[in-house]
């Protein structure tokens, strides 16, 4: 027959689930003899967490969500189309726009619509700062901590300001050449700046993250309206150029109908009783020079109602599904979470040395 391998006596069983037992109740003990230790953890994870919850200031999220106009075949149904149609002129053509809606997390990041953000006026929720945008970077607060980390820098930039010039602050600002400072205003507004599209839908969702509720909604609602702005500007860019070029080329073919129209009538009331050849064939002429100055000046005429017509069809339509409001409550973690994992970091850290590291510690400067 052959033997279970699998098979264990009932008194080795009962030995291990000893050995497990004892095993546990060994790690209790040692526990209980820290006990101690552990409060003075408790008691130091208390304060650190309290100090670090408190000092982390509140962050307020705005979020808002637009649905733009999806591109579409507009030559059938648009007004320049409907223009064209009724002034005798050719369908207008569609073409690929260079300027979609997945660009938007770029354009919102981009340093020159981060720079005209700077001006925006805002107000706080309690009405005690009513100044620009850029200013108002200057008072947001800091945890303390991050001043330890920055402190290598602001030591080197005080150095550096000892030997440079002070740079002109009235200056404008200029997007190819940013000051130290305007660079590290720029970057901090970007990360507070969040962009997202569905590209299956083309939702477009924009996030502000600012430390006071009004300031954030009134930033958000900036956000979107230069977006917006920026959009419309660049789609109807050509078009408007476009319409410029033939307003200018309609007055110049007006100018040149009406010098011709005048020509001719002079011509025709000079020599109305005169029945010389050369006469007619100079009026004939001259009736010629009018007609064909007519049909330039109409024919640039119904090219510039569609021009016009073609500046309202280029511009996009966006509908917002959900506009920025006064949140109520501060985003991101909540200081009660922020004081628990401290407490807990702090006496879990405490009792994984007293049990394990200090243990392995000894070893190893034996063997040093």
């Amino acid at each position: 027959m052959s033997e279970n391998k699998n098979y264990q006596h009932p008194d080795v069983q009962e030995a291990e689930n000893d050995e497990l037992e004892i095993d546990w109740m060994e790690i209790l003990r040692k526990i209980i003899a820290i006990r101690k230790t552990l409060y003075k953890a408790a008691g130091v994870g208390v304060v650190l967490g309290i100090i670090i919850a408190l000092s982390i200031p509140k962050q307020y999220t705005v979020t808002v969500t637009l649905s733009p106009e999806m591109n579409g075949d507009k030559a059938s149904g648009g007004l320049a189309s409907l223009a064209s149609s009724f002034l005798g002129g050719g369908a207008t053509s569609s073409s690929s726009d260079a300027l979609n809606v997945t660009l938007a997390p770029d354009i919102v990041t981009s340093t020159p619509f981060v720079l005209d953000l700077f001006d925006t006026q805002i107000q706080t929720l309690d009405g005690k700062l009513d100044t620009t945008l850029v200013a108002y970077l200057d008072e947001q607060k800091s945890p303390w901590f991050s001043y330890i980390v920055k402190a290598p820098g602001i030591a080197i930039g005080a150095i550096k300001s000892l030997f440079l010039e002070e740079a002109d602050t009235a200056s404008v600002l200029n997007p190819f050449q940013l000051t130290e400072e305007e660079s590290e205003k720029v970057e901090g507004l970007r990360k507070v700046l969040t962009a997202d599209v569905d590209k299956k839908t083309a939702m477009t969702t924009i996030s502000v993250t600012l430390q006071d509720s009004k300031v954030t909604a009134i930033v958000a609602d900036s956000v979107v309206a230069k977006l917006q702005q920026y959009i419309i500007d660049y789609r109807i860019k050509k078009a408007k150029e476009d319409c410029a070029y033939l307003e200018q080329l309609y007055k110049e073919r007006q100018q040149e109908y009406y010098e011709a129209q005048s020509k001719y009538a002079h011509y025709f009331d000079s020599n109305r009783n005169i029945a010389f050849q050369s006469v007619r064939a100079e009026q004939e002429r001259l009736q010629n020079d009018m007609n064909l100055a007519y049909q330039v000046y109409s024919q640039v005429a119904q090219q510039l109602q569609v021009a016009r017509a073609k500046i309202q069809e280029e511009k996009p339509v966006f509908a917002v599904v959900e506009p920025a409001t006064i949140p109520l409550k501060p985003s991101g973690t909540s200081r009660k979470i922020i004081f628990v994992g401290i407490l807990f970091i702090v006496v879990c850290a405490t009792g994984a040395w007293k049990l394990l590291g200090q243990e392995y510690w000894k070893k190893f400067k034996e063997q040093l």
